[in-house]
Formats: C-alpha cells, sequence, structure tokens
C-alpha cells in the first residue's frame, strides 16, 4: 500500500456539472402510479394516492436508506448510522467467506447461466445455456464431497421482483467509495429495490469453483450477466468498511486512497470455468474478455480444457438450434470435460495449493 502524491487537496475536489435527475412531484406521481395499470387496481384510487405523496415524500427527501443502526465494533467509526440492509448483505458475505474457507466442509461449485431466455417469459423455450449448466451440474454432482448451486439469470426476464440494478461506477471516483459489498442498493427513495445482488455476492464468496455459461448476444455477454459482472466490481479492491467514508462522501474517499489503498482482492483463489456458445460469431471474443475479466480479479483458470467457445448449428436456422445442440456429441463431452476438470483444479488447490487440472482427459475432437 503506498500512498499517491498530491499537488493539493483542490486536486481531489469532486467534479460537477451534469443536469439534475430530480423530478417535480407531478412527474413523479405520474411515474410512480403508472406501475397500477391494471383492473384490479381502479377502485383504489384514494388508497394509491396516499401511496403516492408517502413515496413522494420519502423521494424529496432522499431517504436512501431509512432502517439503520449503528456500525458497532469492528468499523472505522462504530458511531456511524450503517444501513441494516447492507448490515445484513455483509453478514452474509462473511458467513459464506468461513464456508469457502472449512478444509472440513464439501467443495463448492457456482454454475451461473448466463441467458436471459426461459420458457417461463415471452421466447416460450428454455435456453442452450441451460442446458449446459445441466450437463456439467450432473457431471459435478457424481463426484464425493460436492455441493453445486446453480445461479440462473434468466430469472430477471421472467420472476416477480427480481433486479440486478446497474452499477453506480464508484470506482471510477475512488476505490474507497466503492463498498464491498455493494452499499449503492437498495435506494428506497429513488424505487431500486430488490436488488438480487445482495443474494449472489455469497454465492460467489463461497464458492471454490465458479463456472459460467452464456450465449453470444451481439459480440458481448448477455445482458443480465454484464450487470453482474459490473456490479462485482466491488469485489475486486471494493472497500469493506463504508464508515471511512461515512457513506457516500467522494472527497472523504479520494483522500483515504491518496494516503495509500491495498485493493483488497475479496475473490482472490477461485477456480473458474468458463463456456461461449454462438450461432455465428464472436463466441471466442466474449471467452476471452471473460477469462481476462476473471484472471484480473486474481481467480485462477482451472485449465486449458475448462474454457470452451463454440459454435452450435452455425448459421443453421433458430428455430432448429436446439435439435443442433441435441446432435452435437462432441460439443457435450467438452462441456462435461470442462466440469470435469473445474473439480479437479478444485481438489488439487485444496491438496496441494497448486493446479494441474485436465492432463488425462481425452478430447472428443481431434486436430
Amino acid at each position: 500500500m503506498s500512498a499517491h502524491p498530491v499537488q493539493s487537496l483542490a486536486n481531489l475536489e469532486p467534479r460537477t456539472g451534469s443536469p439534475t435527475p430530480r423530478l417535480d412531484e407531478t412527474e413523479f406521481k405520474r411515474r410512480f402510479l403508472n406501475q397500477f395499470q391494471d383492473t384490479a387496481y381502479q377502485s383504489l384510487g384514494a388508497e394509491l394516492a396516499k401511496i403516492a405523496s408517502a413515496a413522494w415524500d420519502a423521494y424529496e427527501h432522499s431517504r436512501k436508506s431509512p432502517r439503520t443502526r449503528k456500525a458497532g465494533k469492528g468499523f472505522a467509526d462504530p458511531d456511524y448510522d450503517l444501513s441494516l440492509d447492507w448490515i445484513a448483505t455483509h453478514d452474509a458475505v462473511s458467513l459464506a467467506q468461513a464456508r469457502h474457507e472449512d478444509r472440513t466442509g464439501p467443495r463448492r461449485f457456482l454454475l451461473i447461466n448466463g441467458s436471459s431466455r426461459s420458457e417461463h417469459t415471452c421466447p416460450g423455450e428454455l435456453s442452450k445455456s441451460f442446458r449446459i449448466v445441466e450437463i456439467a451440474r450432473s457431471v459435478l454432482e457424481r463426484e464425493a464431497n460436492v455441493t453445486v448451486q446453480v445461479l440462473d439469470l434468466s430469472r430477471l426476464a421472467s420472476e416477480y421482483g427480481r433486479h440486478i440494478h446497474p452499477c453506480k461506477a464508484c470506482f471510477s471516483t475512488s476505490a474507497a467509495l466503492c463498498h464491498w459489498p455493494c452499499s449503492c442498493y437498495p435506494n428506497y427513495s429513488l424505487g431500486q429495490v430488490q436488488d438480487w445482488m445482495n443474494e449472489i455476492y455469497p454465492l460467489w464468496v463461497e464458492a471454490h469453483g465458479i463456472m459460467i455459461v452464456t450465449p453470444v448476444n451481439w459480440y458481448q455477454t448477455s445482458s443480465p450477466l454484464k450487470l453482474m459482472i459490473d456490479r462485482l466490481v466491488c469485489a475486486d479492491g471494493g472497500n469493506p468498511d463504508p464508515t471511512t467514508t461515512h457513506g457516500k462522501h467522494p472527497k472523504e474517499a479520494k483522500e483515504i486512497e491518496m494516503n495509500g489503498w491495498d485493493y483488497p482482492r475479496h475473490l482472490q483463489g477461485r477456480l473458474f470455468s468458463v463456456i461461449v456458445h454462438g450461432d455465428t460469431e464472436g463466441a471466442e471474443n466474449v471467452r476471452r474478455s471473460l477469462a481476462d475479466w476473471l484472471t484480473s480479479m486474481e481467480l485462477i483458470p482451472a485449465g486449458a480444457l475448462a474454457e470452451i467457445d463454440r459454435y452450435i448449428g452455425y448459421y443453421e436456422p433458430y428455430a432448429t438450434s436446439h435439435v443442433s445442440f441435441e446432435s452435437d456429441q462432441a460439443f457435450q463431452e467438452e462441456v462435461c470435460n470442462a466440469a470435469r476438470t473445474l473439480h479437479e483444479a478444485v481438489v488439487a488447490r485444496a491438496h496441494s495449493g497448486s493446479v494441474s487440472a485436465g492432463a488425462a482427459l481425452t478430447q472428443p475432437r481431434q486436430k
């Protein structure tokens, strides 16, 4: 941890000047009430008007975190009022870290379906990504002393009350302003609530091995996966003590960073596998960008066989893409090998601290 020379404190003044996003009361209430379009609400006009007035009051006075308690022992400023929501997530992350470090416990794997498609909403059909995750899960669950968690990001599009709100880029103002876990949400005054990341952070923390499966969407990862990726910025250098910046005070955070910041790597040492599939183009670049991102957070590649980019039904009709997937037995076996390699890597790291996985596996396709 090294300090950075600063010519003067004026250099740390936050730059401002963008247009205000604040709404007047009329526009706020119009937007708030617009969510109650169903005819079931028609008889509740008076009640909704009262609720809209209460919501306006919370918005007007910017009550981001109305429920707080004193931070207490273990924080830099024990008298600071910390959000109860943040405390709950912080405690869940701490328990997850203890599970991760428990050498007597099972090997923990997190499998992530990055596709937004499922049969439970407009597409009417599950995704190939989900089927790939299920193949990997079946391989891992055959191993002894293993637990597998599946994070199905398609639920962002199909399940009521599921949200991953966008990253607000606090890290770009100062690393110390980006709290671990994220303290930007919930923001009750802005209606930014039910943020799924509060449940997702512990899943990443407890895992020993992580597999990400995603389709290619316009040369990029899927939008649900990208939302999660951006919100994991706090896991790589984020500040575990919001009381040091007394909430979101950018100048305080800048001063802390310039006095020397150690950029704690909260997910360091976990093993990863990446599987990217596409229809026509972009799979290789997406796989590389995901692997680069994970490596930059000091997660460890499980091995060459754990990173796959493939085309399923190359330039064939979308309507028959599942048929193409079902007929591509070699690709399915590659997925199995990726899961086996990830498992081997986790076991090897637990036993010796080093990784040498997948060397004995036979590739289903020869060059």
